[in-house]
């Protein structure tokens, strides 16, 4: 039977790389956008060489880098066997092949560098007319840390391992008391100095703990937290944050911080709204950033917020609502079911992560003959209101009158997340600190952004407009090059 066949091996054959890489290749394009970049301004750092060769070029590290991390090579150790064996890579760096140690360096001493390309890629879409700024949605996906849930610890953790050691220890004590053979003490004792060892390792974290002043604390990555990746499922990783302009659906700007949403929509829109250089703006989030104080610093700051509206916790507890209670805004009192007015001393009091104020009248509720059907509090109903009620109740009306606008959030952000999670395999980050594993998040959404610009744009025309760009840079070189000569 008759089979394709494949060419002969031992046939000595003209070849060019330039043939054998296609047109719309992803190469290219990083190939071209790379070239664009004002590498220097931008802060990237060339990899020292080693016996007096001189380094590899920042431009072809980050060319590998950009093309590693869409096509999910992005260990180091992966992008070197990358550079002997992928045709595209080998055309792309034209047959350069850096170890993976100084791969790995290239990307360890140039974080800040590459949040500095993102950025001014983000501008430059800007110029392009891609991204406008009129509707930023910002939400946030989980990834996981270099740190095993063992090696994370909170004080409730320290204190089960410690009472479980003391407990051991109590037992082990009890059996050397009863036991009379020579060699079977001595092999209880080693057991004991073993707890102890363990109990004074576990002190030692709790004091690191407590230096920290903060609730949790991991041993392998410091800025490494605690976090719910999905369905309950809890692992150590990062919160990271992500601002999307609603015109084409591309990534503005990006942070990871504490473990949650809480605090994190006035510094990220604050954010896009200065590298946008825009006057107004608005913004689009779920309701874990629907937090009184943020939405009331994005107000002052021309920012309008559509953040999902959460609702008051005395609901569904049986109990008046305080919805039912009307607020007098020019007097600052509240008038209770009863007609009674629920009057403030004006003192404001620290509430977890928010300031409030209290609300109540004593005297009113002893006699009143609602009371069992409005609190079970002794000393009668009070109200706690924030000194940003106003601002949520603001944006709450904003959310109900718009509800076909705030579901656009969902058609903005989530699919650039899935992209990055499920395509691209960016559930985990191979680095170790808060700037690193930004370092790996900044390389991520540059190479969404320039692949979506794939998609809006015909291939010939992305390259066009990448081929005028690098003339033009090319032209500025020269004329600084030609200054600084004379």
């Amino acid at each position: 039977m008759d089979f394709i066949q494949g060419f002969n091996r031992g046939q000595l054959q003209m070849l060019s790389f330039e043939t054998m890489v296609k047109q719309d290749s992803w190469a290219r394009v990083v190939d071209l956008f790379v070239d664009i970049l004002p590498l220097k301004d931008l802060g990237f750092k060339s990899v020292p060489a080693s016996e007096g060769r001189p380094p590899f070029a920042p431009s072809d590290m980050l060319k590998l880098y950009l093309y590693g991390y869409k096509s999910q090579l992005r260990s180091s150790r992966k992008l070197a066997h990358a550079c002997q064996v992928n045709i595209e890579v080998i055309w792309l760096l034209k047959g350069l092949t850096p170890s993976a140690r100084k791969i790995a360096y290239f990307r360890k001493e140039n974080s800040a560098a590459f949040k500095n390309a993102f950025r001014h890629f983000v501008v430059l879409l800007k110029d392009w007319s891609l991204i406008d700024g009129q509707t930023i949605a910002i939400d946030s996906f989980k990834i996981r840390a270099q740190n095993s849930l063992k090696n994370n610890f909170n004080q409730k953790k320290i204190d089960r391992h410690i009472e479980y050691i003391d407990g051991k220890i109590n037992e082990y004590q009890d059996q050397l008391e009863l036991e009379d053979s020579v060699d079977k003490k001595e092999q209880i004792k080693k057991k004991i100095d073993y707890q102890n060892s363990k109990k004074t390792n576990y002190q030692h974290i709790e004091q690191q703990l407590k230096d920290t002043g903060e609730s949790q604390i991991s041993l392998n990555d410091a800025d490494a937290k605690s976090v719910i990746l999905h369905r309950n499922i809890v692992n150590v990783g990062y919160c990271v944050q992500a601002g999307c302009d609603g015109k084409h659906n591309l990534f503005v700007n990006n942070d990871t911080g504490t473990v949650n949403d809480t605090h994190a929509l006035s510094p990220m829109a604050l954010d896009a709204k200065s590298l946008l250089g825009l006057q107004t703006m608005n913004v689009i989030t779920d309701k874990g950033y629907t937090t009184g104080k943020h939405i009331d610093i994005c107000t002052k700051n021309n920012i309008t917020t559509f953040s999902s509206p959460k609702d008051h916790s005395s609901q569904h507890n049986g109990l008046f609502d305080m919805q039912i209670f009307k607020y007098d805004k020019e007097n600052d009192f509240y008038t209770c079911p009863s007609g009674k007015i629920l009057a403030t001393t004006g003192a404001v009091y620290n509430k977890s992560s928010h300031k409030v104020k209290h609300y109540k009248n004593r005297q009113a509720c002893k006699i009143c003959d609602l009371r069992d059907q409005c609190t079970k509090n002794k000393n009668g109903r009070f109200i706690e209101r924030s000194i940003y009620q106003e601002a949520l109740e603001e944006n709450k009306k904003r959310v109900e009158a718009n509800p076909d606008y705030y579901r656009l959030r969902q058609q903005i952000t989530e699919h650039q997340f899935g992209t990055l999670k499920r395509q691209w395999g960016f559930t985990f980050t191979l680095m170790k600190g808060k700037q690193n594993v930004l370092s790996e998040v900044n390389l991520m959404m540059i190479c969404y952004n320039l692949r979506r610009l794939m998609s809006i744009f015909s291939i010939n025309d992305l390259k066009n407009k990448l081929k005028e760009l690098t003339k033009l840079f090319l032209i500025k070189y020269v004329y600084f090059k030609h200054i600084q000569m004379i």
